[in-house]
């Protein structure tokens, strides 16, 4: 926060100082000093000062444009039409809307009700969750889908069954993807979300860390999946494999041509629905971890998690809806299995979190 004043420097330095807005090495100019400095020295400059004072409105927009060539994201308040030509020029030009006038509110991409500074602050806040929940939302559903191609393609690769009827791919895209992805919109945001610093205007919205969550997630939903489907299909067949052959090539060697794969389906279709939901809880923080943010804290998570499992348990329980879904009750044997690997991409997810944390640590916003 920078403060603009038409007051002396000394009174405006008083309140900076006060407001806890001025402290040791930061400096204070006057609009004489900004006649003596060029446009870089005074880019310089304003990285160093939070006061300027006794300045005209050509001062402000000098002010503004220092602040953008340093690449800053520049927010101007004001009331009064002298402020308005540095409030256009801002990136987000802001008025006050009791004291504000016309000149100013219409120069203005937003108008503060309440003339109230902290309800700027409240509104970063908010922009900043929004934001958040956008990519969480984008992350969930890419990475989701990504695994579900791969492991159809590295099925019919390998020569095998479809691990996934078309039915069942319906099914985990309208209400094991969807139900959770609508929840994530519901987060309230991490705790430290304010005490991070504005991310890079130039930064895409899939960005580094989540290009490799992707790559991440979709090879241990994949092998996750993959592997319940292959030991579902090895116990289709158990009773037909000579002595000493290992699991996997005895998979890859089979015929299924004319087979009823029900028990692997059956394995890969329940894995990879607890393995979405299982992993929206991690999901809920790009860094936070999900025990610091507190596991049953989003009520709609709760909700959808709950509606999600309630109707896979249907699809693999209810006698009627088996053979639409080509699926049936699984074993005990079969449900450990399930767990199992259902709970590895959020262990790692949670793990990959981990060292975000370490690479790039919460440092304070400017």
């Amino acid at each position: 926060t920078i403060m603009i004043t038409g007051d002396y420097p000394n009174t405006g330095a008083a309140v900076a100082k006060d407001i806890g807005l001025l402290r040791a090495g930061d400096h204070v100019h006057t609009g004489a000093d900004l006649n003596g400095m060029d446009d870089r020295t005074l880019a310089e400059e304003v990285k160093r000062t939070v006061v300027f004072a006794r300045v005209s409105p050509e001062h402000k927009m000098r002010i503004v444009d220092a602040l953008r060539a340093n690449n800053e994201v520049v927010a101007m308040t004001g009331d009064g039409v002298n402020d308005a030509p540095a409030i256009k020029r801002a990136d987000i030009g802001i008025s006050m809307g009791i004291t504000g006038t016309d000149v100013a509110k219409g120069a203005a991409d937003m108008v503060l009700t309440d003339d109230n500074y902290a309800s700027i602050v409240s509104a970063v806040e908010q922009g900043r969750v929004i934001y958040a929940n956008i990519r969480k939302f984008v992350f969930f559903l890419l990475s989701s889908n990504m695994a579900e191609v791969m492991i159809i393609f590295l099925a019919t690769l390998a020569g095998l069954p479809m691990p996934l009827t078309v039915i069942q791919l319906l099914w985990l895209n309208l209400l094991t993807d969807g139900a959770p992805a609508l929840a994530l919109a519901m987060e309230k945001g991490d705790p430290d979300i304010m005490d991070r610093p504005p991310r890079p205007k130039t930064e895409s919205i899939i960005h580094g860390p989540m290009k490799s969550g992707i790559v991440i997630q979709t090879i241990v939903q994949t092998a996750a999946v993959l592997t319940a489907f292959v030991i579902g299909l090895y116990w289709t067949i158990a009773d037909q494999i000579p002595g000493g052959q290992n699991m996997l090539s005895a998979v890859l060697q089979h015929d299924w041509s004319g087979v009823d794969v029900q028990t692997a389906e059956t394995m890969a279709f329940v894995t990879l629905s607890l393995c979405e939901l299982f992993r929206a809880y991690t999901v809920r923080s790009e860094r936070t971890s999900v025990f610091k943010l507190g596991v049953f804290s989003n009520k709609y998570m709760q909700i959808a998690v709950l509606v999600s499992i309630t109707l896979t348990l249907l699809v693999v329980l209810v006698p009627f809806l088996q053979p639409i879904f080509n699926t049936h009750m699984p074993s005990t044997e079969e449900w450990v299995i399930i767990f199992a690997l259902a709970t590895l991409p959020a262990i790692v997810e949670e793990i990959t979190k981990f060292f975000l944390r370490r690479q790039s640590p919460k440092t304070a916003a400017a």
